[in-house]
């Protein structure tokens, strides 16, 4: 079984500090609003037969006046990947099934149709390997090109500053894995995705841990800022109509084709942190 690593513990920390500082932000936003929103948390623990200590998390969510649902995930766990999974996940394999996965994850739901609903996360992933992925993505009912363009420039900058490479591969990476297939159309307005950033030595770690902060730091940077924005802009029932039809797209996506809902699930995760980025409310015309 692949033990806890002094890198899955840098990560965590890293992730779990993140996680307060978004959550800060957040509820400044609600409180500017003239809302006492505060986030709930609620401490899970992962169970495994056989293992002593699986790990878990806590899942932070929030229902407010700006953020109709947000929740902000943080875990740390441990254990092995059923044989029939292990040989889809990079470095496990059905006689090396152990892994340590630590990571934050983020959806925010809103209540004004004209602020974007937004996803991110960001993970550290060690199996026979190590690597890092993650990545953020906007995903407004009523997209408005200023707020595109802001988003996609904040993460292009964090990108730049690692490799000129990055920011081209990992938005086509985006645009490729938040599209639905059945539907024939993207989940939103794109952003960043990135996986298997591999960590073979303390060096290559550095540097890809490096990067994992950077983009944690775009997203704190720019999306209070586009929430700020738009959450005062007037809407119609028409629409917050087009908003509830979107909102059916994303649930689509999320229980078909994401992976993260399903790594969750195959390695036992809290099914209620797992599904918290489903939308509190949406319709299927």
């Amino acid at each position: 079984m692949t033990d806890w690593t002094p890198h899955t513990e840098q990560a965590r920390i890293w992730f779990e500090s993140l996680r307060t500082r978004i959550c800060a932000a957040f509820e400044a936003i609600e409180a500017a609003a003239g809302s006492p929103a505060k986030f709930e948390y609620t401490r899970w623990d992962r169970e495994e037969a056989g293992n002593a200590d699986p790990g878990g998390g806590t899942r932070a969510v929030m229902k407010g006046r700006v953020f109709e649902k947000v929740g902000v995930n943080v875990s740390t766990v441990h254990g092995q990947f059923a044989p029939e999974f292990a040989a889809n996940i990079n470095g496990a394999s059905e006689a090396d099934p152990g892994f340590t996965a630590t990571g934050i994850s983020l959806v925010a739901h809103m209540a004004n149709p004209h602020v974007p609903a937004v996803h991110m996360n960001t993970r550290f992933l060690v199996t026979s390997k190590a690597w890092f992925g993650g990545g953020a993505d906007l995903n407004p009912p009523l997209p408005c090109a200023q707020d595109t363009a802001d988003f996609h420039a904040c993460f292009q900058a964090a990108c730049d500053a690692h490799d000129p490479a990055y920011y081209p591969r990992f938005k086509a990476w985006a645009d490729d894995y938040f599209y639905i297939p059945h539907r024939q159309v993207h989940r939103g307005v794109g952003g960043i995705f990135y996986d298997h950033l591999e960590c073979a030595d303390d060096r290559a770690f550095e540097r890809n841990f490096a990067f994992t902060r950077d983009v944690g730091e775009a997203f704190l940077e720019i999306y209070p800022q586009l929430v700020r924005r738009r959450m005062g802009a007037a809407f119609t029932p028409a629409d917050k109509q087009i908003q509830l039809e979107w909102r059916g797209r994303y649930a689509e996506f999320n229980l078909v084709y994401d992976r993260g809902t399903l790594f969750g699930l195959k390695t036992g995760g809290n099914i209620d942190a797992i599904l918290m980025s489903l939308p509190p409310e949406a319709v299927w015309s």
